[in-house]
């Protein structure tokens, strides 16, 4: 069965095009235009959600980004990107994996919303200076996990560091990065020299 992943350049599906890239499994890969829901025809037929990414498997269909990687690495592992229950990290890998998108890149949402997305008249600098702070205090727990660890959990690069890791890039695009503390700008820099990495931002 073939790996379909249906992205958009920058969008969370960054994360499952990232870990497909540093596992070396084969995909095919549909880039659209964002929104996709509008520029691309019959996409509501494939994710009812309209939203990216959307990735197929036979008969599985799968629309978070973070739970794709979870996905790839349980399904077409073992690999050392991947936790299992008996490792003792496992909780606080599985936290990463959601906190990265509940807790980092959902303020960041907002921002974009309402600083590019929407029109002139419909952008509210309010909203978006208030959960700029709020991704801000959030990424404490990055700069506390990084300070004295390459990596976010069992010393090694796993899915946790590109769930996150998104996150962080989702902040560069956005203008925020100057505002990083010095651990989490050198935990970014390291995971941007990967050439998975690499790769998977300009696909």
């Amino acid at each position: 069965m073939t790996i379909k992943l249906y992205h958009c350049k920058g969008a969370r599906s960054v994360r499952p095009l990232w870990t497909l890239e540093e596992m070396g499994i084969d995909y095919e890969l549909e880039s659209m235009k964002f929104p996709p829901r509008m520029f691309r025809e019959g996409y509501l037929n494939i994710n009812p959600l309209g939203t990216v990414p959307a990735m197929t498997e036979g008969d599985v269909l799968m629309t978070e980004s973070s739970g794709i990687c979870q996905y790839l690495v349980d399904v077409h592992g073992p690999s050392p990107m991947g936790l299992t229950p008996q490792d003792k990290d496992y909780g606080a890998y599985l936290n990463w994996l959601h906190r990265s998108d509940a807790t980092l890149t959902f303020p960041q949402t907002i921002v974009l919303r309402y600083t590019r997305l929407e029109p002139e008249e419909r952008r509210l600098k309010q909203a978006a200076d208030d959960y700029t702070q709020w991704f801000f205090a959030r990424l404490r727990s990055v700069e506390q996990a990084v300070s004295d660890h390459d990596y976010l959990c069992a010393d090694r690069f796993t899915i946790a560091d590109i769930a996150v890791g998104y996150a962080l890039y989702l902040a560069t695009t956005l203008g925020l990065r100057e505002g990083f503390k010095p651990k989490t700008e050198a935990y970014l820099q390291r995971l941007e020299a990967r050439p998975a990495f690499q790769r998977a931002i300009t696909l």
